[in-house]
Formats: C-alpha cells, sequence, structure tokens
C-alpha cells in the first residue's frame, strides 16, 4: 500500500481533513486546461496569441505559394531551346505562358526582348526576377518580427509577474503562498509562452527562407540557360 493511502486511511486524521488531503492531491495531479493558463498569464498574453495566429497564417499562406513557384513542367527549358532554335517565338512564348512559375516568367520577358540589345534582354529579365523575389519574401519579415518580439513580450510580462509578486508581499505581514501565487505563476507562464511563439516563428521563417532560396536558384538557373541560348553562335 502506498503512503499516500496509509496516510489518508490514518486514525490520526479526521474524516474532514481527509477530504481535504485528497482535495490537494487532486489539485495536484489533475490537468491544467490551456485556457486556464492563459488566464493566468495576464494581459501580456494577448499579443503573444495575436503573435502566433499572425504566424501559423503566414506560415500556411507562404508555404502554399512559395510550393507553387517550385512546381516545373518536365523538360522546360529544352522545349524552350527547341522551338528557338527552330524559329518558333511564338511557340516558345505561349509555352512560358503556360508554365506559371517566376523561372517561366522571365524567360517570357526575355523572348519579347528579343532582336533587342543584349544588355536590355538582361536588363529586363533581371527587372522581372526582382519583382518575382519581392512576392516570394512578401510577409517574410512579419515572421522575423515575431520571432524576435514573442521572447521579448514573454519577458515583460516575467518582470510584470515579478513585480506583482513583491508588491504583494510588500503588504503581507506574513508570507503565504496565496498571496505570491498569482505573480510567479503569471511570470512563468508568460516567459514560456513567449518562448513557444519566438521558436515557432523562428523555425518557419527559417524554413520558408530555405524554400524562397531554392525558387531563386531555379529562376537563375533558367535564366542563364535562356542567355546562353542567345549568346550561342548564329544568334
Amino acid at each position: 500500500m502506498s503512503a499516500l493511502a496509509l496516510l489518508l486511511q490514518s486514525p490520526s486524521l479526521g474524516e474532514s481533513d481527509s477530504t481535504q488531503v485528497a482535495k490537494g492531491v487532486d489539485n495536484l495531479t489533475r490537468e491544467i486546461p490551456v485556457w486556464e493558463l492563459v488566464v493566468d498569464g495576464g494581459w501580456a498574453m494577448i499579443p503573444l496569441a495575436v503573435l502566433s495566429v499572425m504566424t501559423i497564417y503566414i506560415f500556411v499562406e507562404r508555404f502554399l505559394s512559395i510550393n507553387k513557384s517550385l512546381k516545373d513542367e518536365k523538360d522546360f527549358m529544352v522545349k524552350v531551346k527547341e522551338y528557338l532554335m527552330d524559329g518558333k517565338i511564338d511557340a516558345a512564348r505561349d509555352l512560358c505562358a503556360q508554365t506559371n512559375n517566376p523561372a517561366a516568367r522571365m524567360v517570357e520577358k526575355g523572348i519579347s526582348r528579343i532582336g533587342k540589345p543584349m544588355r536590355d534582354i538582361v536588363s529586363s529579365i533581371e527587372n522581372v526576377g526582382k519583382l518575382e523575389i519581392y512576392q516570394l519574401e512578401k510577409r517574410l519579415s512579419i515572421l522575423a518580427t515575431a520571432a524576435g518580439a514573442a521572447p521579448m513580450i514573454g519577458f515583460l510580462g516575467t518582470t510584470l509577474g515579478m513585480i506583482k509578486t513583491f508588491h504583494a508581499m510588500k503588504f503581507e505581514a506574513t508570507l503565504e503562498i496565496q498571496t505570491i501565487a498569482p505573480g510567479i505563476m503569471e511570470a512563468m507562464v508568460t516567459t514560456v509562452a513567449g518562448l513557444i511563439v519566438g521558436i515557432i516563428a523562428y523555425m518557419c521563417y527559417n524554413y520558408l527562407v530555405a524554400k524562397v532560396d531554392k525558387v531563386i536558384h531555379t529562376m537563375e538557373g533558367a535564366s542563364i540557360d535562356f542567355l546562353d541560348l542567345l549568346n550561342e553562335p548564329g544568334k
């Protein structure tokens, strides 16, 4: 028999005492609802909740958009090269228009400038590339901000919770756990919440940046292949 059971069945404890002990054990072992933790965290949980929702929304939206940009038609540049070698410029342009990714839009812009000086073609491709990169990186700065701001907000909540604790202790002649528990609970909850939101935002940001870099690499490869094609002898 466990020590707790022996304690509850001890004859030295009255019925009311046993009931209080049992209630105390229940309180210690029960699961704390998330909503109760949010309330214990105080007002600092409000901006942290907003940052968490923004982080999830931006990650999902950017993830789907960047994944769409990574989709590439099989042998896209090979087909473009074949069309241009055969003099089918309109067919090459139509293929680019039907391929919905940044690399195809860059090549399409270059094809539309065929016949002009190479400097103009390179400049037009670079301008399209800059616009495409801007679209890919849109709202990623918010994730970076959330990754840095969330732990700071959590630390602010921690400081306010400790101030509340010491303020309560200042006016109490005898120190009781009920006096200091709310402030300490607020401090700990906001610390944990700030770190969780910050870590998630940081990981989401770095993951999306890596995906964007992959798209940029694909764009650079397509533009180099296209310019090399124009620079071939006889072009």
